[in-house]
């Protein structure tokens, strides 16, 4: 029995794509187009094209087309049990890419208060504010990640001022309050929650609707030796593109 006839054109898309007649991350010819190329109805391409979807082969962003998938090699994010991190998230992110010898770039941050009440871990009562810092990151042009992270808005109070500064703290927010308040992060426990993007992350990532990547939420509570949490930091990735590596005791140092 010979196969669908919307299997033979998903079958000669996949050989054009691996031919590289499709380069990767390249768009897809348009429904009209394919439908002339092979003389057949828009529900055949439909069928077609749905079928190189499910295969992974492309991937349809809303109103802008379909594309053929790139190849991707993940950024391993380093998430070890040990002592408090130095510069903060920021510089996690940068030792992360550097030695990977990619084009590593974050916007620079929005910079809000908001109610505490999004911020659950830092354990603050009714009423109580936070500063929140966002950025966006991406890696070779990509969209890669995004980063969040909440403070409570007593630390400004007290003197930490430039948490409200829409600019990168350098050497790190981490350095900044113990420098401005004394305050010492002496851990971070981590909570890593996988689900399907909602639609503003999907468009920033530019991944299907279908939910088929999945989105990691890493949540780090950082917490001073009083066991009072100082901040949280929020980070969203695709599963496609990023991978999590846990190192616990005396092990020797990963090469990616």
């Amino acid at each position: 029995m010979r196969d669908a006839r919307y299997q033979q054109i998903a079958d000669d898309l996949r050989s054009r794509i691996e031919r590289g007649e499709y380069p990767r991350g390249g768009k897809l010819p348009t429904e009209k187009e394919l439908m002339e190329y092979y003389d057949a109805s828009r529900n055949t391409i439909r069928d077609a094209v749905r079928l190189c979807v499910n295969l992974g082969l492309v991937q349809p962003q809303a109103g802008r087309g379909t594309f053929v998938t790139e190849e991707i090699n993940p950024l391993v994010i380093t998430l070890t049990r040990g002592g408090p991190s130095v510069g903060g998230e920021t510089a996690q992110y940068l030792s992360e890419v550097l030695p990977t010898q990619h084009d590593a770039r974050s916007s620079v941050p929005r910079v809000e208060v908001r109610e505490a009440g999004i911020a659950p871990e830092l354990r603050l009562g009714a009423g109580a504010t936070v500063v929140s810092r966002h950025q966006e990151r991406y890696l070779d042009g990509r969209p890669w990640s995004l980063q969040t992270t909440f403070y409570p808005m007593d630390l400004v109070t007290r003197g930490a001022t430039r948490l409200l500064g829409p600019d990168n703290i350098e050497p790190g927010a981490v350095s900044y309050l113990s420098e401005a308040l004394g305050i010492e992060e002496t851990g971070w426990r981590d909570r890593v929650i996988v689900r399907v993007p909602d639609p503003a992350e999907a468009t920033f990532f530019q991944l299907a609707d279908d939910g088929r990547v999945a989105i990691m939420e890493i949540r780090r509570t950082a917490f001073q030796a009083s066991g009072a949490p100082v901040r949280l930091t929020v980070t969203t990735c695709p599963a496609d593109r990023n991978e999590l590596l846990f190192s616990t005791g005396q092990v020797p140092a990963e090469s990616w």
